[in-house]
């Protein structure tokens, strides 16, 4: 939950920045929106939540307490990883950053990483979402400036400020589906490794209790990584925020509910914005704080990871 907590307002912007940035809402409606949105939204990622709960690792195989201990330093790595990120405000992946720490804690204890799941469940999906945001954001922000070509700018405006409340609910939504329910997917595998449970099916005050805690951390907000999605990789407009969150929303439904994928909201929505911005000239997007961006992506994985065995090492001392 503590994890649950800190995706939360990690990757609050991830809804909402566009929004913001835009004065489509007003921050503290944005992020009742979004929390509202994560709350609904994660009723529908069980399939997530699958793949992350019996793809990614195996533990079957060991004690049940050294299974706990398992997913409690992946855990402990991811909500590090959240943390520093956040400190310098970049907009990294909670979902990676748990999927990394899971995969390290289980080097660490010589578990059984499922490689083909990881690398068919996670790493394409990680490589191909980005691309597909681009593109398809350029596309959909390209058909836009065709269709209102004629119109008057500030009508124009007006009517898309109106129109990203309800692509701000849709991201919010996406972001429920995928993040959400990968804690969910977490807990089941904690709750079957400790006995309580099995099988991949979900509690329902798993259900309850997760979208709870990912709300709560959500309205508490993430300013700082939201100044960097809103403001320093372009200055959006209401039709380019609304095409940024549509371009997102559809990938992260798609990825989801179609593929049961855990798809990174933060890659989407970061690569729709880049897209969005290059239909103005590419020299508008600040490639400088893109590349920063994409760095932190590279890292996420390996940084959580060794974060997550550090803590599963110290706790074999003390048991």
């Amino acid at each position: 939950m503590v994890f649950n907590y800190t995706n939360g307002f990690h990757d609050a912007a991830n809804a909402i920045a566009t929004s913001v940035s835009t004065r489509a809402l007003t921050p503290r409606i944005a992020l009742g929106l979004a929390a509202v949105g994560n709350l609904v939204g994660s009723f529908f990622g069980a399939k997530v939540a699958k793949t992350v709960g019996e793809g990614i690792i195996d533990v079957s195989a060991t004690s049940s307490l050294n299974g706990l201990a398992i997913v409690g330093a992946a855990l402990v790595g991811a909500i590090g990883w959240n943390l520093l990120t956040w400190w310098f405000g970049l907009p990294s992946s909670s979902s990676h950053a748990l999927i990394g720490g899971l995969g390290g804690a289980a080097i660490a204890a010589g578990a059984t990483v499922l490689w083909a799941g990881i690398f068919h469940k996670v790493v394409i999906p990680m490589v191909i979402s980005p691309v597909v945001g681009v593109v398809l954001g350029y596309l959909v922000m390209l058909t836009i400036l065709w269709l209102f070509r004629g119109a008057n700018p500030g009508r124009v405006s007006r009517g898309f400020r109106s129109a990203q409340t309800l692509s701000a609910a849709a991201m919010a939504l996406g972001h429920g589906l995928q993040d959400a329910a990968k804690t969910m997917g977490v807990i089941v595998l904690a709750l079957n490794v400790g006995n309580f449970h099995t099988g991949t099916d979900i509690p329902l005050w798993v259900y309850f209790t997760t979208a709870a805690v990912m709300a709560a951390g959500t309205y508490a907000g993430g300013w700082r990584i939201m100044r960097t999605l809103g403001r320093r990789i372009i200055h959006l407009d209401p039709p380019q925020g609304f095409a940024a969150e549509t371009t997102a929303s559809a990938v992260l439904y798609v990825a989801g509910i179609g593929f049961g994928a855990p798809i990174s909201t933060t890659h989407t929505i970061t690569s729709s914005i880049m897209g969005v911005g290059a239909t103005k000239r590419l020299s508008a997007v600040r490639w400088g704080v893109a590349g920063n961006i994409v760095g932190a992506w590279i890292l996420t994985f390996p940084g959580a990871g060794l974060v997550a065995a550090a803590c599963y090492l110290i706790t074999r001392l003390f048991a």
